[in-house]
């Protein structure tokens, strides 16, 4: 009999150790799955595949909190991993949104993630999020945004006067110094503001004028306006970071360089099939005059930066020097160095 005890108890003991050895976050994220969170979706997969099942990740597309409340619940552990977007809490991630200025010069996701990555090695970055609790993991890089809108389409500079727009941090302001009126709603809110006529365009990537079905109710695209983009960190909750076994750890740094690889070949197959869905759905691709869009980039990009260096300088962040390593590492990026 006590050998039939013993036996039970190390089964007992074995059991909560294996049991003690699992681990599962759960992530959020909002909308539903598209090329802006195959990257979150793939580093789920790595890692489970990783570490035999042991570490696991529920992805959850709004079942956990609402968009703009992800930093608020990653700071509060309310969940262990989440993606948000700069615009909207510019004051809470005031750090990564120099990569939304506009007319960075910025020309692919290559580049886009290139930038990002140094921003949020920063020891600025690090400082911020760690306010919130928060590690950043990885970007979400987008192209440049464009717009979709309805009526006769808006290629002169002077059409933009009164033109509402739903545009978000850096793009938003970009489109406000040329008397556009921007609007914040969120992307899952963008189609219906756009139907009801609340707004007459709609500023985003790709993907999104997919996803939230903003391209269903458009009548023209610009192709090449290119004012900037939007940054979406995803993070992880510090303790629960910090808890996990070095082998977790390792399996879920490891696996974000090859996430963000699936992710950039995932998103460059919807570029090339792009023209294709705009013929389709019967929408017009506008291509504008580069003089437009220069006069664009001088009343837009210059006062803009400027400001937002003044402002951040003010607020004891390096701005000057946050924007030169933008400006440095995207140069390095072209040059191929």
């Amino acid at each position: 009999m006590n050998t039939v005890a013993k036996l039970a108890a190390a089964a007992v003991a074995l059991s909560f150790a294996t049991e003690a050895a699992a681990t599962e976050w759960n992530v959020s994220v909002w909308g539903k799955r598209r090329a802006f969170t195959e990257h979150v979706e793939k580093l789920a997969e790595l890692v489970s595949a990783k570490t035999g099942g042991e570490f696991t990740m529920n992805v959850s597309y709004g079942g956990l909190s609402k968009n703009r409340e992800n930093l608020d619940g990653i700071s509060i552990g309310a969940f262990e991993m989440a993606q948000f977007c700069a615009g909207y809490h510019r004051d809470k991630n005031r750090v990564v949104t120099v990569l939304e200025l506009p007319f960075l010069g910025v020309e692919n996701l290559e580049q886009e993630l290139a930038v990002s990555n140094a921003v949020y090695a920063h020891p600025a970055a690090t400082k911020e999020m760690a306010q919130w609790n928060a590690k950043l993991l990885m970007t979400s890089p987008m192209p440049q945004y464009n717009l979709v809108g309805t009526g006769e389409p808006r290629d002169e500079l002077a059409e933009f006067a009164g033109m509402r727009v739903r545009a978000t941090g850096g793009i938003g302001q970009a489109f406000e110094a040329v008397g556009a009126v921007p609007t914040s709603v969120t992307s899952s809110e963008a189609y219906q503001a756009m139907e009801s006529g609340v707004v007459d365009t709609v500023a985003f990537a790709q993907h999104a004028h997919l996803s939230f079905g903003t391209i269903n109710e458009a009548d023209w695209w610009t192709s090449n306006l290119n004012p900037g983009t939007v940054n979406c960190p995803v993070v992880v909750n510090i303790d629960a970071y910090e808890s996990l076994s070095d082998e977790h750890r390792a399996a879920l740094e490891s696996s974000v360089p090859e996430a963000l690889e699936f992710y950039l070949s995932n998103y460059g197959e919807l570029l090339k099939r792009w023209d294709a869905v705009l013929e389709e759905k019967g929408v017009e691709k506008v291509v504008i005059a580069p003089e437009v869009i220069a006069e664009f980039r001088t009343k837009a990009a210059d006062p803009i930066r400027d400001a937002w260096i003044a402002d951040m300088e003010a607020q004891g962040i390096p701005g000057q020097e946050l924007y030169d390593l933008v400006m440095k590492t995207l140069d390095d990026a072209k040059s191929g160095s």
